[in-house]
Order: C-alpha cells, then sequence, then structure tokens
C-alpha cells in the first residue's frame, strides 16, 4: 500500500538521538518524487544486491522513511525490518508494508537499533546517519546486530564528481571534503564502490522541487538556471563491509 504523504510531516516529535534529515522530514510528498526519480536504470539496485545478497535473509534498512525500499527487499527477503525516528515517516511506512506479513517497521535510531544481537543479515542505509565522522556510535551498532558472516552496505553521494556532485560541494562547504570521507571508512574496513546512476524525472516541475529541497535556495536557482532538461548525472559512493 503506498502511502499519500502531504507536504510534510506534522508535529509529532523524533525519537531522541535523531539526527534530522531536512530534506525528507521537512517535504515528505517531494522527497517520495526524488526516490522514484533515483537510479532510473536499475544500476544502484545491481550494485548492492551485488555486495550483499539479500534472498531469503533477514534484511535491516535503517533510516527506512516513509519505507520506500522496504517493498523491493520484501520482494524476495526472508524478513525485512525498517528501523524509523520520526513518528510521521514511521506511520508513512507502516501503511506502505501493511499487507507484507514478513516486513515490520520499529522506531529506533542507528545509535539504539531495537533489535537482538546478530539478528540481522543485510544492513541497508541510504542518506541516513552514516555521513562519515560522527557516526561512530551507530557503527558500534552494526557491530552488535548484524551475525557473523552478514554485511552492511551505506549509500552516501560522492561529491567528488558529477553534476549533482559540484551542486553538493557548493552548496555544504562545510562538510568533511569526499578524500576525508573515504579515509574514515577505509580505516574501518569498508570498501568503496563508486556507483553513476542518476535522476531521471517525468517533468521539469519535478527536478526543480527536488533540486529545492536537496540544496541551499541561492545554490538551488543558480544550479537550475544552468542545468536544462529533465535528468541529472550523479554519482555515489556505496561503502560495504562484511562481518
Amino acid at each position: 500500500m503506498t502511502p499519500r504523504p502531504t507536504g510534510s510531516p506534522g508535529r509529532a516529535r523524533p525519537l531522541r538521538g535523531a539526527v534530522p534529515s531536512p530534506n525528507i522530514w521537512k517535504h515528505t510528498a517531494t522527497y517520495e518524487t526524488e526516490n522514484r526519480a533515483v537510479d532510473p536504470d536499475g544500476v544502484l539496485w545491481s550494485t548492492l544486491r551485488s555486495l550483499a545478497p539479500w534472498t531469503g535473509r533477514t534484511v535491516l534498512d535503517l533510516g527506512c522513511g516513509t519505507g520506500f525500499h522496504l517493498p523491493a527487499f520484501a520482494a524476495d527477503a526472508g524478513r525485512v525490518v525498517g528501523v524509523e525516528p520520526h513518528p510521521d515517516l514511521l506511520a508513512l511506512a507502516r501503511r506502505r508494508t501493511a499487507r507484507l506479513d514478513h516486513v515490520s517497521v520499529l522506531a529506533g535510531t542507528a545509535q539504539a537499533v531495537p533489535l537482538p544481537p546478530s539478528s540481522v543479515d543485510v544492513v541497508h542505509a541510504r542518506w541516513a546517519y552514516f555521513f562519515g565522522p560522527g557516526c561512530e556510535p551507530g557503527l558500534a551498532e552494526l557491530d552488535r546486530v548484524v551475525r557473523p558472516g552478514g554485511t552492511a552496505v551505506v549509500v552516501d553521494n560522492d561529491g567528488s564528481r558529477s553534476t549533482f556532485g559540484a551542486w553538493f560541494r557548493r552548496g555544504y562547504p562545510h562538510l568533511p571534503a569526499p578524500a576525508e570521507v573515504e579515509r574514515f571508512w577505509s580505516t574501518r574496513g569498508w570498501t568503496r564502490t563508486p556507483v553513476d546512476m542518476g535522476w531521471r524525472f517525468a517533468s521539469r516541475a519535478d527536478l526543480e522541487a527536488v533540486v529545492r529541497i536537496e540544496l541551499p535556495p541561492a545554490v538551488a536557482t543558480e544550479a537550475l538556471r544552468h542545468h536544462d532538461g529533465l535528468e541529472v548525472d550523479y554519482a555515489v559512493n556505496v561503502w560495504s563491509r562484511s562481518f
């Protein structure tokens, strides 16, 4: 069942320790549009499956938001658990997966996953919490909940390349440089797999709406002024680790 988000979540308070996500928390409906535009050719999904096959296994989607990706995992996973700290998004995720008996959606954070030790085989986190320096408490939770032989995959922006990467660097110059982020992950035993995926929108209005929730206003306006069409080349890094 697909949720019908309004413009933004209501006044329910997220769990303590949740890292604010201004795009999906404040612009839920537009973020759904972005999710539909991401990875139109399935390159990212193919990479995730090659790094962490989940057929018949237990999958944890950390920071699952409205549950957009849960049905895709549920198609062939043995069990799927979504964890989300924002109550309104949690409710949408539960509604979306209400008819999937082997999917559960729990309130929790990356730093306090509401699951027992060694209980999941695959962890998926996409643009949620694990952004490099500062996410050490969440990494400790992965050590606790992933079974031996399991795998975690983290999807994050690659600010070193692509059109969106250049926009991202201009919009958020205070964030750690790509080289610093890579050092953070590599020194902790994670492997980088670069992926060129892209955005492909149904309309120019959708593209513009998404760019404006992802970038500061002045940067978004400038980016849109120089970019034509309905597609944006977009590079990400998939960080993976076996346990």
